[in-house]
């Protein structure tokens, strides 16, 4: 076996290649299609690539918006959010939804999405998502860096309090992750990966 070389380097210097390879090699990841209303009744929904679930029970989700932007703000106004399953058939539409425009734009009338309310929260959904969280805000929290101080980033923690389901992709009381086709973020200034039965493989845990 041979010996691997590697392009080692620490992020503060910079890396040192064509492209920022730190979102390739974590990837992809799951979109965090957040759906959200202003304290003046205002609809926003953008996608964020820094998004997880976090925890099971109770559920909580994460994402990390670059600044203060109209997600965190209306997180914070309203203490909610939702979160929109992005499906392969949706993908053109969540690439519209990130276009940078001012807090008093509705991007569901923008880009021509139907919108359905929350039934727990103030927060809005996208109709044609195959799978929908309503979540109320746990914490808002700037990330800080090793000296300790905000380094621009902050995180929305939300648990998730109601969950809708498009029973098409429920088969014998199973939900089939791959029925919609969900898509996921990869590195680049563009890449995307569907996620298909094709490459699904399956591991038993160790007892």
């Amino acid at each position: 076996m041979s010996e691997k070389t590697f392009h080692s380097y620490r992020p503060l210097d910079g890396h040192g290649l064509a492209h920022e390879p730190l979102n390739a090699m974590v990837a992809p990841r799951p979109i965090g299609w957040i759906g959200s209303m202003s304290a003046a009744g205002v609809p926003n929904l953008a996608p964020y690539s820094f998004f997880n679930l976090l925890a099971y029970r109770p559920p909580i989700v994460g994402f990390s918006s670059g600044g203060e932007k109209d997600s965190v703000r209306n997180a914070r106004e309203t203490g909610a959010f939702t979160w929109n399953l992005v499906s392969r058939d949706l993908a053109e539409a969540m690439n519209a939804s990130s276009a940078t425009v001012g807090p008093d734009v509705d991007e569901f009338s923008l880009i021509g999405l139907d919108m359905l309310p929350g039934m727990e929260t103030p927060a809005p959904r996208v109709a044609a998502s195959p799978v929908q969280f309503e979540c109320k805000v746990t914490e808002i929290l700037p990330l800080k860096t090793l000296a300790g101080v905000p380094g621009g980033n902050i995180m929305v923690f939300g648990e998730v309090v109601r969950i809708h389901i498009d029973t098409a992709h429920i088969v014998d009381g199973v939900y089939q992750t791959t029925s919609a086709v969900p898509i996921s973020r990869g590195g680049g200034t563009g890449d995307y990966f569907e996620i298909r039965p094709d490459t699904l493989f399956q591991m038993a845990r160790p007892r």
